[in-house]
């Protein structure tokens, strides 16, 4: 069972208990009051009091079948119903889900409902995990494959997402209310789309040449089988760290300066790259400290190497993976892809891409060792 199933049924439990209790409680002062009393008062209260007990006994036979009656209710909705998501995220007090592709929440006509529905959501103290895929996976390029005919470019979509979630957590209020947003993306293959709040949830599946919203989305309840099965597939990539990396790890690039055998400071930097091929941006954080030795690097040194490597975790998953040397090269024009090329890429990532000329930016290429 997950986290969420093992604390949510002893609250049902309790809710149960408490009424049955209740009604116990209220049937025996009536009992006792009809012993002390005479005539048609004694009778009422004995009557009412029997009563009681029958309500009791009948609701906490009863209950507990007519809730797993609703839990197996499934509801059918022709489509996603956006507006309507947003309003449930809003009245959230303890769990948003939301496991996809990418999300069109958070599309320019609907995102600042989105983001103040989340915020409203985090200020009642709910918790909220995004899983998108990851926009550099073949995964990714498979979906954009089955979508060729919308003419959809699934993995600038994903990354205008995680751009998008990036500053609106940075512009939460508190470290302990950013906790609470947890983004990630996933290099799986994607199978199932989740839209949660709380005990219930949406659910579809992805459909070749369409989008998931487009096609029909089943309500369950978290506790029922379909809930159980798709809460099952969510916490399986969550938890799968060779699949998954967070956002924190997608958005910079952890790199250890090393020289020699000795370890220098640790840089976050951001980046670009593939399973072969990393570009990082050392402007401002590594300019300084870099550009005179890059610059006058020695005659025995290649063209543009820094007379030190470095130490990053490619592809970056989550901790514990083991860090590899690298050279830093500084990438110039007559390198393929050159310094415009390469910054395009880091435009489609990071949006409006600062600065806009090469000239102006200070990168560099991590070749293995």
């Amino acid at each position: 069972m997950s986290r969420w199933r093992l604390g949510r049924v002893p609250r049902w439990r309790t809710r149960t208990l408490i009424i049955g209790g209740i009604l116990f409680l209220a049937s025996a002062g009536l009992l006792i009051a009809a012993g002390s009393t005479r005539g048609f008062t004694s009778d009422l209260l004995l009557n009412l009091g029997s009563s009681l007990v029958l309500a009791a006994v009948s609701y906490l036979i009863f209950d507990p079948i007519f809730d797993e009656a609703r839990k197996a209710r499934v509801q059918e909705h022709d489509r996603f119903d956006q507006a309507a998501f947003v309003d449930r995220m809003r009245e959230t007090h303890r769990n948003i889900r939301i496991l996809d592709t990418w999300t069109l929440l958070l599309e320019d006509r609907t995102r600042t409902r989105t983001f103040s529905a989340m915020r409203k959501a985090l200020d009642q103290g709910a918790t909220i995990r995004v899983l998108l895929l990851d926009p550099s996976s073949a995964a990714a390029q498979q979906r954009a494959e089955e979508l060729v005919r919308r003419q959809i470019d699934v993995a600038a979509q994903i990354m205008d997402n995680l751009r998008q979630l990036y500053l609106f957590r940075d512009q939460l209020d508190s470290p302990e209310v950013k906790s609470r947003l947890k983004v990630c993306v996933y290099d799986a293959s994607p199978s199932i789309q989740l839209y949660q709040w709380d005990h219930r949830a949406l659910i579809s599946f992805f459909p070749i040449g369409k989008v998931s919203f487009d096609v029909p989305q089943l309500e369950v309840d978290m506790a029922s089988p379909w809930g159980q099965f798709v809460d099952r597939r969510f916490d399986e990539l969550w938890d799968h760290q060779e699949h998954v990396r967070s956002l924190d790890r997608y958005w910079l690039l952890a790199v250890t300066l090393i020289q020699g055998s000795e370890r220098l400071d640790t840089v976050f930097l951001p980046y670009v790259g593939t399973e072969d091929d990393v570009y990082v941006d050392g402007t401002g954080n590594l300019a300084n400290r870099l550009a005179e030795r890059v610059l006058h690097a020695r005659d025995d040194q290649p063209a543009g190497s820094a007379p030190f490597g470095a130490l990053a975790v490619w592809p970056p998953r989550r901790s514990g993976r083991e860090a590899h040397d690298f050279d830093l090269i500084r990438l110039d024009q007559e390198h393929t892809p050159g310094p415009t090329d390469v910054l395009a890429l880091f435009d489609g990532k990071y949006g409006n891409y600062p600065p806009a000329r090469s000239a102006e930016v200070f990168l560099l290429r991590l070749v293995p060792r």
